[in-house]
């Protein structure tokens, strides 16, 4: 069992008012623990309406009252994190190998997530170092989720937004965002249904004790299996530590806190702690 305290204040240099703000940060449907308890508090005073997007996400909207000079978001979760094996599912027999055409159904239905919205020669290059692939499909997906890992060296970026393709190829370098985006725009470009997903990662037992932050990770979607998560910081799919908290095709699609306010200069604080109970 744990429980995960996530906090965010905005500062703001005078009185604003905040558009309406739609918050991601419930877990996801399909995540992979058993929640026990939730809440969301947020100041000032607003108006929060739960609902359910195009892509099964749990949203919170929230209208505010007047001008303001703070907002503060506060999520508290206890849940059990289940041991869950990543390769635990039977692929349909014509997926089994790379490549392979997904039946026409399947295909129209995830036509948002092979939309290729990237063009560059960096990402060709890198395309072409991977498409030569031919054999099972399992192992092609370690192999191109360890190749993003061991060539995109990972950093902790505060700014907002996702670095293009291009750029990550450039430097070699992003933050999760950055390197989970250039995986799914890969994936798409090999044929693959991939989508880009927002959530906590939850670490007990590290050199430095139980740890918890907002993370990014991509899924890719193979017949009989289902999405399959991916994590390119590590080079490894995703396990009982990730808990999703919104999947959508682009990162826009699941940013925790998306809205505007008037014209300001803002500061941003956050923090993630996690504790077992």
């Amino acid at each position: 069992m744990i429980h995960l305290t996530h906090k965010i204040s905005y500062t703001y240099d005078r009185p604003v008012f905040l558009s309406p703000h739609l918050i991601r940060l419930a877990a996801y449907a399909h995540s992979h623990i058993i929640p026990e308890s939730y809440s969301l508090n947020l100041l000032p005073a607003h108006q929060i309406h739960w609902q359910q997007d195009v892509y099964g996400n749990k949203v919170a909207r929230v209208d505010f009252d007047g001008t303001m000079e703070t907002m503060s978001v506060e999520v508290k979760l206890r849940a059990r994190l289940e041991q869950y094996n990543p390769f635990d599912f039977l692929i349909d027999p014509h997926a089994r190998q790379f490549p392979f055409l997904y039946p026409p159904p399947i295909h129209k239905a995830l036509l948002p997530y092979l939309r290729i919205s990237e063009e560059s020669r960096a990402l060709s290059e890198f395309e072409a170092s991977a498409s030569g692939f031919h054999g099972e499909i399992i192992q092609f997906l370690v192999q191109l989720n360890k190749k993003v890992f061991d060539q995109i060296r990972y950093i902790r970026r505060i700014e907002e937004g996702v670095q293009t393709c291009e750029q990550t190829l450039q430097t070699r370098a992003g933050s999760c965002r950055d390197s989970a985006w250039l995986l799914v725009q890969l994936l798409r470009r090999l044929g693959l249904a991939s989508r880009f997903v927002s959530g906590y990662l939850v670490q007990l037992g590290t050199p430095t004790g139980d740890i918890a932050d907002l993370h990014a990770w991509a899924e890719v979607f193979i017949p009989g299996a289902g999405w399959i998560g991916l994590d390119t910081t590590s080079g490894l799919f995703t396990s009982e530590g990730h808990i999703a908290l919104a999947v959508g095709p682009a990162p826009q699609d699941v940013m925790p806190v998306d809205g505007t306010t008037d014209r300001c200069v803002s500061t941003m604080h956050y923090q993630t702690a996690v504790a077992r109970m």
